[in-house]
């Protein structure tokens, strides 16, 4: 019944309208291309083809139909958000994501102390729980 359709690589971004990024860290990447649609630089920034780094985020100027691919998202430390109509911002969900999906394995968040305050056990230690 599905054959032939394809998964929008857009379910994996999260989306915010009218909101671009500003790397104040000068050592984080960007690398920008003409593309005509949100999900050929979607698709781009999952595969991170072409990118010296891993895209956690695109934004896409749809006045100049201009793709953003970015090292870093909303939540990384030396960025700012900027409100701006010609722009969308797309971040990987997996990067924004506060909860653990599964048995977290890939989980790429940032929330590292448990509900109660307590900080978490790195994946890599067998202390104080094993596994």
């Amino acid at each position: 019944e599905c054959k032939g359709k394809k998964r929008n690589p857009l379910h994996d971004f999260k989306k915010t309208g009218e909101l671009m990024l500003i790397k104040v860290n000068k050592t984080l990447e960007v690398k920008t291309k003409l593309l005509n649609t949100t999900e050929q630089c979607a698709k781009r920034c999952s595969r991170n083809k072409g990118l010296s780094f891993t895209c956690k985020a695109f934004a896409y100027d749809r006045v100049t139909k201009r793709c953003h691919w970015l090292s870093f998202n909303s939540l990384t430390n030396g960025v700012r958000k900027k409100q701006d109509h010609a722009f969308d911002l797309y971040e990987k969900k997996d990067y924004v994501r506060n909860c653990i999906i599964g048995k977290g394995a890939d989980y790429k968040g940032t929330i590292s102390v448990t509900k109660s305050g307590i900080q978490c056990q790195a994946w890599n230690s067998m202390i104080p729980h094993e596994h």
